[in-house]
């Protein structure tokens, strides 16, 4: 382990996905002195170091560096015999060809290798392969996963092949067991009507003993995970189907501060503000509520104002708004908060001729080529499976348009207004405007 931290230490290797990939393609790899190679090799094979003789076979070859590469990284070096004796190779460049091929068409994903040349003072050469596992799991071009333990390599069995997997997949704030929570805190009655929606297709009541609440969320619907022996729900499963309450006490950063401004700017005085809390299903119907009580929602644009004015009425006319942009609208700030995010809470702006949705979400790496792709229907969703629920006809909250590009269109058609999409200071803001 300590002479594969000290040569990575050697190399000076950004920490970042992203800035490895510029790494690997704009600086060279260093040359590896004499003096090191040899210390390894007197080190003989290890968990790091591989050791072979000639290069004659691609297939086992190709399975070393996979094995290596899926257990932390490590080198291969070509011209030295099992009793550590250094034979060298009689063409380098020809080996170096070789690696170079096997890492890019043997190997899936393809591997950046780091070959060094070096002439011994007997004249010998030998070739060193250096492998990193930035982007693991590795497996052969026949799929197969290979690990490395102690001097030799065997196939992965399928838990370690899931356990590499699992730790491929990023990670997701939805996904992180909600702190506290225990599976008495879903609301069985609104799970297992979802569930039912999809009963014919993947769920069938007849098999179904008993409700089995916990297995289902766990295996079913990927929104609880295991923690020791309990199941626990994650913040995403608590956010669907949580009890109001606690999922209030436990998530306290879901709530939505609702407020109505009597004028078109947050500096015009405040009519009433409120906080809505409960389960995405609840905030959902609290802000709708809230909007209602303050705006007209239809699905045709209303009179002129021109006909309004002959009507001589003497109280204002609300503004309106298309109803299925509020229910979108709604729906989308819930479904892409960043969880991850905290003190940034969401918040529903009610103005005299607007409607604002302002939600946390991460500025860096979205504006503004982000905010151009999201218009034309590219997804930059922060959380998936709450986002898949959240929008799905089952869950119950029957959105009438399907995504931001449609909520664009048809906003403009209704109020002959375009509206506006910002991203700054770790927030994302959406603004409609009524007729």
């Amino acid at each position: 382990m300590a002479r594969r931290r000290f040569r990575s230490n050697q190399r000076h290797e950004p920490t970042t996905e992203r800035s490895f990939q510029e790494y690997i393609l704009s600086t060279p790899a260093p040359q590896t002195s004499r003096t090191e190679l040899l210390r390894l090799i007197r080190g003989g094979e290890d968990t790091f170091l591989e050791l072979k003789v000639k290069l004659s076979n691609t297939e086992k070859i190709a399975q070393e560096i996979v094995a290596l590469a899926n257990t932390g990284g490590g080198v291969v070096i070509f011209g030295v015999n099992d009793q550590l004796r250094v034979e060298g190779v009689d063409d380098p460049e020809r080996v170096q060809e070789d690696l170079v091929r096997i890492c890019r068409e043997e190997i899936q994903p393809p591997l950046v290798p780091y070959i060094d040349r070096i002439a011994l003072d007997n004249g010998r050469r030998i070739v060193a392969l250096d492998i990193e596992s930035k982007r693991r799991p590795y497996r052969t071009r026949d799929g197969r996963f290979y690990l490395r333990i102690g001097a030799e390599k065997r196939e992965a069995s399928r838990e370690e092949i899931s356990s590499l997997l699992d730790e491929a997949r990023p990670l997701r704030y939805e996904d992180v067991p909600a702190l506290g929570a225990t599976m008495a805190d879903i609301d069985e009655a609104h799970l297992w009507s979802y569930l039912r929606e999809f009963e014919g297709g993947a769920f069938e009541e007849a098999t179904v003993v008993g409700y089995p609440t916990a297995d289902v969320l766990e295996r079913d619907l990927l929104l609880a995970t295991t923690d020791g022996q309990d199941t626990v729900p994650t913040v995403a499963g608590l956010m669907l189907f949580g009890h109001d309450e606690r999922t209030a006490e436990l998530l306290p950063r879901v709530s939505v501060t609702a407020t109505r401004f009597s004028g078109d700017s947050l500096q015009s005085p405040i009519v009433e503000r409120i906080k809505v809390s409960g389960n995405l299903g609840t905030i959902y119907e609290g802000l709708t509520r809230f909007v209602r009580q303050y705006c007209d929602l239809s699905e045709v644009r209303p009179k002129s104002l021109a006909s309004v004015l002959e009507d001589e009425s003497p109280v204002p006319a609300r503004a309106s708004y298309h109803r299925g942009v509020v229910a979108e609208a709604i729906t989308n700030m819930l479904a892409h908060r960043d969880l991850a995010l905290r003190d940034l809470p969401s918040r529903l702006h009610v103005f005299d001729h607007s409607l604002e949705f302002v939600n946390s979400r991460r500025s860096t790496g979205f504006s503004p080529v982000a905010q151009k792709a999201i218009r034309y229907g590219m997804p930059e969703r922060l959380n998936p499976r709450l986002a898949a629920v959240l929008t799905s006809s089952a869950y119950g909250l029957k959105p009438t348009l399907r995504g931001l590009p449609d909520l664009l269109r048809e906003a403009k058609r209704f109020s002959n207004r375009k509206a506006e999409i910002v991203s700054f200071n770790d927030e994302f803001r959406l603004k409609i405007y009524g007729s």
